[in-house]
């Protein structure tokens, strides 16, 4: 049975005290209905994604899913049309702000259900302040794909691409743009020909991109594995131009688990498994190991596995854990060697894995927020960080300084903030 949605939002809190400067590598946008309207080419003649009321009492599929089709059964929801296909804007997409998160359901939303700083940068910008965040990574949503991935499965590619390059447009210019202090620049590229993605990444970074969302696992969405050459072009334009890859969990799709059971919380409850395997992948790819520049962040992932995967790297070189084969995938290196310089990870909330963080490495931590998500910490940012790092004694104030905002900002050559209302890093 459908849940209706109201949008009970909150009253805006008010501004909480900054005790330090915040970086969120992982926060998200809902890309505004507009977003096209100025940037598709006539040639292509109202076929660039758009936003369409839903009929109520209408059964629509779920867009590359085993879920079962879904009946609307409230007016005014909405979705985005792309190539005749429809790609339900979830609710669950875009909670932060209501007052019982609880009533919430995978159905579709319409943009008056969510908080204006969903899909308006003004209002982002205002709710970043309310929390204390300075600037913030921001990940596409539904329609584009955490890696554009819905783009690069385009049945018309010359369409496909030119979406791809639009939505970095807008990105670059609006989103970005009208506060570049604030939003660190990730796009995405064309995954279905790395000569042309290679192109695109270059054609970014010489605007000032420093990011890219890419598959986590590109194999389980029917493209290469990771260390097949195919990629080689976007991985140099990316090591080219100190272009970083962030992976998302969940940007090649979840585990398979068995349908019955309480399916979105085992999914939750996996996403640190899901990148304990993409970081496993990608370390035995070859790929660090040819390019040892290369810096991969992983994104929502938590960091309490880190710790357990170095144990195990560490034992395996030193017992039966190698083959002919071993030198080729690590170029010389030692696995945890190779964590230690080109992967970095993501907290949301570890207080387990913050007490092994000497273990990890200081410098390979950075924090999220999670904005608008259900996992998000907005408004209360600060005060969980500070309850966190108080029971965590044996962290420096260097080391905090390096989570909370130094780390982000070398990784992704972004600005801190100089004086002004905001904790001197």
């Amino acid at each position: 049975m459908s849940v209706q949605l109201t949008p009970e939002f909150l009253q805006d809190p008010t501004p909480r005290h900054r005790y330090y400067t915040v970086i969120s590598v992982d926060d998200h946008l809902v890309e505004p209905p507009d977003i096209f309207e100025r940037r598709e080419p006539s040639r292509f003649g109202g076929r660039f994604p758009r936003v369409v009321e839903l009929e109520k009492g209408r059964t629509y599929s779920r867009e590359h899913s085993d879920l079962p089709p879904l009946t609307i059964q409230e007016d005014g929801r909405q979705a985005w049309l792309y190539e005749d296909q429809v790609y339900l804007q979830i609710g669950l997409n875009a909670v932060v702000g209501y007052s019982d998160h609880s009533r919430l359901r995978n159905e579709p939303a319409a943009f008056k259900e969510m908080r204006p700083g969903c899909f308006d940068i003004h209002a982002r910008v205002r709710d970043m302040d309310i929390a204390g965040i300075w600037a913030s990574v921001n990940f596409p949503s539904q329609i584009t794909g955490f890696a554009g991935t819905v783009f690069s499965n385009s049945i018309d590619q010359e369409l496909g691409q030119a979406v791809t390059r639009a939505w970095n447009d807008w990105m670059f210019e609006e989103w970005h743009g009208a506060y570049p202090d604030r939003i660190v620049p990730l796009g995405i590229t064309w995954l279905a020909d790395p000569a042309i993605g290679a192109e695109e990444i270059r054609r970014n970074a010489a605007r000032g991109f420093t990011a890219l969302s890419f598959p986590e696992t590109p194999h389980r969405l029917g493209y290469p594995p990771i260390h097949d050459d195919y990629w080689e072009p976007i991985i140099r334009a990316c090591v080219d131009t100190g272009t970083v890859i962030c992976l998302h969990v969940g940007s090649s799709g979840m585990l398979p688990l068995h349908p019955e059971g309480p399916r979105f919380e085992k999914n939750v409850t996996l996403f640190p498994a899901l990148s304990l395997l993409a970081c496993v992948e990608w370390l035995w790819s070859g790929v660090p190991g040819r390019h040892p520049d290369l810096k991969i962040a992983l994104s929502e992932g938590g960091i309490g596995w880190v710790p357990m995967l170095m144990d195990r790297l560490d034992f395996m070189a030193g017992h039966a854990g190698k083959t002919a084969d071993y030198d080729r995938w690590v170029g010389g290196r030692t696995p945890s060697e190779i964590l230690a310089t080109n992967f970095y990870f993501c907290s949301i909330d570890d207080p387990s894995g913050l007490a092994l963080l000497d273990r990890i490495g200081d410098d390979q931590v950075m924090l999220e927020v999670d904005y608008p998500h259900s996992d998000t910490t907005w408004p209360d940012t600060q005060e969980l960080l500070r309850a966190t790092f108080d029971a965590t004694p044996a962290l420096s104030a260097e080391t905090i300084r390096k989570l909370t905002c130094e780390n982000a900002a070398r990784l992704f050559r972004h600005p801190l903030p100089q004086g002004g209302d905001w904790p001197t890093p």
